[in-house]
């Protein structure tokens, strides 16, 4: 007689579809419990298709970006975290419903960097309309730091794989950490107009020492070979 399989590995097997293994803490707690009820829901849509998901998504963050520009911290931040749900819904729909592609993986990583640098941006230009100590000097570096390191951890993640370079466990300063980051600036915006040159402080430093890291492993990693 065949042995039942137990409730927890038909679980397992069926819940496969909700993160990927490169999902760290902050975005696998997401897709879990905000993304994966929605995805449920859109799955019955026949006409619906994962790059339009993965479309909306982008546009809510440039939406966000724009929004925090004009100096509307609390509702860029819900615009953006509404954007970072739909962001794991079209992995998990195109999982799900067996629709995952290369093309749709690739459009899902450029799409990302538009509504990464939107938000970034936004950031800066709201800080620049509010009284504060750093001068605009000071801020226009802080912002440059955020938005190279960001881009940078995205390419260099790329460009290891692509030469098959191994860079460890994915880093915490990933796309799911920056949005967080992000979205809880705007809403402490809320609390503290300033609040968000700590989320743009932290945006500059920790990708930045990540993708240092990764250049040292990379050399230490070819020395050993």
């Amino acid at each position: 007689m065949p042995r039942r399989e137990t409730g927890k590995s038909v679980k397992s097997a069926t819940d496969s579809w909700k993160t990927k293994p490169s999902d760290r803490f902050i975005l696998k707690w997401i897709k879990l419990f905000l993304s994966a009820p929605l995805t449920l829901r859109l799955a019955h849509i026949t006409w619906l298709q994962p790059w339009m998901i993965t479309l909306v998504s982008s546009l809510l963050g440039v939406i966000a970006g724009i929004v925090f520009a004009c100096g509307l911290g609390g509702a860029a931040g819900l615009i953006a975290l509404s954007s970072q749900i739909l962001d794991g819904v079209d992995g998990q729909f195109a999982r799900l419903t067996k629709r995952e592609s290369p093309a749709g993986a690739y459009l899902d990583s450029v799409l990302d960097r538009y509504a990464d640098g939107a938000l970034m941006i936004g950031i800066f230009f709201y800080l620049l309309r509010i009284p504060m100590a750093l001068s605009i000097n000071y801020l226009l570096a802080i912002g440059s730091l955020a938005l190279i390191g960001s881009n940078l951890i995205s390419y260099s993640g790329a460009r290891a794989e692509s030469l098959n370079i191994n860079l460890g466990k994915p880093t915490l300063a990933s796309k799911g950490t920056r949005m967080t980051v992000m979205i809880v600036s705007g809403f402490g915006s809320a609390v503290w107009k300033p609040f968000p040159i700590i989320g743009l402080c932290y945006l500059a430093i920790h990708p930045n020492i990540a993708v240092v890291y990764r250049i040292f492993r990379s050399m230490k990693a070819e020395k050993a070979c």
